[in-house]
């Protein structure tokens, strides 16, 4: 059976619109790197960080619809809407299909929804 990353992506991204943290948090590997760009630069490492940063993140960001999905040269693109726009993140993961990294920012789409 093979790993497919971009289904992973959307289950990622299910979770976490469900707000089930403990399932968030599997997904990942255990030297997961999280680059967080959208309020500063954060840079999360360890179980204890990434818990941390997950129940700030849905209480502060929770996702919403699915804005877009594809693959990159480095791993899967998803971008998401939140209450305060649209979200990028791009997932990379290991051999074993953990995610061993996440960036996110907001999307240029978000900084352009209030120019006429």
């Amino acid at each position: 059976m093979s790993f497919a990353p971009m289904a992973a992506a959307i289950d990622w991204l299910d979770a976490y619109r469900a707000g089930d943290i403990d399932a968030i948090l599997k997904m990942y590997a255990d030297d997961a790197v999280v680059h967080c760009g959208c309020v500063g630069t954060k840079k999360i490492t360890g179980k204890e960080g990434l818990r941390a940063y997950w129940v700030d993140r849905l209480r502060e960001y929770p996702a919403f619809d699915l804005y877009n999905l594809q693959p990159t040269y480095v791993g899967t693109l998803i971008s998401y809407v939140s209450r305060v726009g649209v979200v990028s993140a791009i997932l990379t993961f290991n051999a074993s299909g953990g995610i061993e990294s996440l960036t996110c920012g907001f999307s240029k789409v978000s900084s352009e929804r209030g120019r006429a």
